[in-house]
């Protein structure tokens, strides 16, 4: 029998990784599978270049719980260790016997996917266990099993163990505190989070199902009613992880029911299928495994992040990308797996790396490639999704210098006649007719077809393309287009009367004199709220609206970009009120008959009547307003 104490560099180190090291408890069942799992690969490599005799077979890790014992047992079929390797790879906290592992076989061992670190991984056990063993056996001939017993002190004691079969098993004993550890269903849940797809299988109990080699008999009674006999069952290890997923496959391995297959069993509670997948695959510079899938997208950008998970060598680490992935792709789902991602001990948290920044920017140029290829290969489906995935390229555009620029192949532009352009498209069908007398071509949106229907109408009565830009960071791509695009402005077409917002040399002469004008000034400004609305008398034509409301382009953009964040806050603009543009075509009849009738009440009635039926138009016409015009009209037609 052997004891002494552990050679730990820090004092009172089981404390520290009870409260410190470890933020979430949970873990320990990871790490101490992960080991099993290390353990399980590293034999497997050594049989396959011949250093170990052992037979590896079909190794598998099992999960044993004893409620009743406060027990819970995690077995693998590993290479095991002898009582010398204990006292090296336990004893000696922070020492990792991966490391040593991979540094002595680095040539060979490059894909054996080894998970990482023997040392402290282990330690976390005492975060849940009072007292843990270890019964260990080591493949190689002629050794003797170890048995190593810890109470949570750095006192130890290492004797031999009448253990015959090669492996490892630990036995922690749980802490009155960790209790919830020994619920077969806390248990499962931990196993299905952490090591649904470790490389090797993991047992957790038996089930039941079907007898595959079984068929059910049919039986015909004396009656000469037939039924079926009942079908055999047959009991069988709970295998809980798939040990082979689809991320760990070549592509073309891979048919497109493969991927739908795998989207199921990552989200089994999602019932819509995804709208394509990216399929990522490198091994220089970096490790790099995954599968990315765009679901279709709501305008709500916080309710889709988190829904990429993170492994490593098919361990999960996290949900929570940020770092690796692109801020605007986290909004995708799918599996990302890199052994090159640095981790802290708790493997929760990332560090700060070069390698991130290089990863990150690879998964862009991936995605990016991937749309042009979609976009290239198939337009009309391409712009079928446009609308379930242009959030999430429009993020991009403002968030990835490098996206942006490959985005200008793809991202498209949608009219509101369902024309999608490219930006290169747009431009060309544009420049002619809607540039104006400064030399600006002007791009014309509506954000709401309904809405704005009455100024989308004037815009395509002058033969103008409307574009139908309503996402929720619209306004902030239009101000980097602007920026970067050279001789472009974007107007939404109830920013002004058309003829103002794309402005032509020609104009149009005012019926009006000058005493005409002033008295139709004096007349508006009595009836307007000028608290609302700012009163611009405009010559248009005469078939033209009489009243329109509009709202400056920059007022309503800046208060836009805060309220999708940014932008706008800056310039005040997010606090102030709503204020209005009231265009008056001083050529309309309806504006001769206000200025040319005696009666100040039936004036005052049509001017309140003309600017409703603007304000309508806008949708801001609403509630007891909206009740009085409503009422008003029925007695004008009376």
């Amino acid at each position: 029998m052997a004891a002494g104490k552990i050679n730990v560099s820090v004092e009172n180190i089981f404390p520290l990784i009870k409260k410190f090291l470890y933020s979430d408890h949970e873990i320990f069942l990871r790490e101490l599978i992960s080991n099993g799992t290390d353990a399980t690969l590293k034999l497997k490599h050594l049989t396959t270049i011949g250093e170990s005799k052992a037979e590896y077979g079909n190794p598998v890790i099992e999960i044993k719980v004893d409620k009743a014992g406060k027990k819970l047992h995690i077995i693998d079929q590993g290479l095991g260790m002898t009582a010398d390797e204990v006292e090296k790879y336990i004893n000696q906290v922070a020492f990792s016997g991966a490391e040593e592992f991979l540094d002595k076989y680095k040539d060979s061992a490059k894909d054996s996917g080894i998970i990482g670190h023997f040392g402290l991984g282990f330690y976390s056990a005492f975060m849940v266990a009072e007292k843990v063993e270890i019964l260990t056996k080591s493949h190689k001939e002629n050794t003797v099993g170890a048995h190593w017993t810890c109470d949570g002190s750095p006192e130890f004691t290492l004797v031999e163990s009448d253990k015959t079969t090669r492996g490892t098993e630990i036995i922690l004993h749980i802490a009155e505190d960790s209790v919830e550890f020994l619920e077969d269903a806390k248990i499962t849940e931990l196993l299905t989070k952490y090591n649904k797809f470790m490389p090797v299988s993991i047992k957790f109990g038996t089930k039941e199902i079907n007898d595959p080699e079984h068929e059910p008999a049919t039986i015909t009674d004396k009656d000469g009613k037939e039924t079926k006999e009942p079908q055999r069952k047959i009991t069988v290890d709970n295998i809980i992880n798939n040990p082979n997923p689809a991320w760990t496959k070549q592509p073309s391995e891979l048919e497109g029911e493969d991927y739908t297959n795998f989207y199921r069993e990552l989200y089994p509670t999602q019932f819509e299928e995804p709208l394509f997948n990216i399929h990522l695959n490198v091994d220089y510079p970096f490790n790099l495994t995954g599968i990315l899938y765009f679901p279709k997208m709501s305008n709500d950008m916080n309710m889709q992040k988190d829904k990429i998970q993170l492994y490593q060598n098919q361990v999960f680490v996290t949900d929570n990308v940020e770092g690796i992935v692109p801020e605007f792709l986290t909004m995708l789902r799918g599996v990302i797996d890199s052994p090159d991602i640095p981790l802290n001990v708790s493997r929760s948290y990332l560090q700060a790396d070069g390698a991130v920044k290089k990863i990150s920017s690879y998964i862009s140029k991936k995605v990016a490639d991937k749309l042009k290829s979609l976009f290239n290969t198939n337009r009309e489906d391409f712009e079928a999704k446009w609308n379930d995935i242009k959030i999430v390229i429009e993020y991009g555009m403002l968030s990835d210098e490098k996206f942006f620029g490959k985005a200008e192949a793809f991202a498209l532009y949608p009219t509101v006649d369902d024309t999608y352009f490219t930006y290169e498209e747009l431009i060309a069908k544009i420049k002619d007719n809607q540039t104006d007398k400064d030399g600006k071509t002007v791009v014309l949106y509506a954000s709401n077809k309904d809405t704005q229907h009455t100024y989308i109408e004037a815009a395509k009565d002058k033969g103008y393309e409307v574009l139908l830009l309503d996402s929720p960071i619209i306004s902030h791509l239009m101000q980097k287009l602007e920026s970067t695009k050279e001789n472009i402005t974007f107007a939404r077409v109830d920013a002004d009367h058309i003829d103002k917002i794309i402005a032509k040399e020609e104009t149009t002469i005012s019926k009006l004199d000058e005493a005409q004008t002033k008295a139709l000034e004096e007349v508006l400004k009595a009836a307007i709220p000028q608290e609302k609305f700012m009163v611009q008398l405009e010559a248009m034509d005469s078939n033209a609206t009489p009243f329109m409301v509009t709202q400056p382009e920059f007022m309503r953009r800046m208060k836009e970009m805060q309220a999708s964040g940014g932008g706008g806050g800056m310039f005040g603009m997010g606090n102030m009120p709503e204020m209005y543009n009231l265009i008056v075509n001083t050529n309309s009849e309806l504006v001769g008959e206000i200025l040319n009738n005696t009666d100040k009440d039936a004036q005052n009635r049509l001017i309140t009547q003309g600017l409703d039926l603007a304000r309508l138009s806008q949708g801001l016409l609403k509630g007891k307003e909206l009740s009085d015009f409503v009422k008003r009209s029925y007695e004008m037609i009376k």
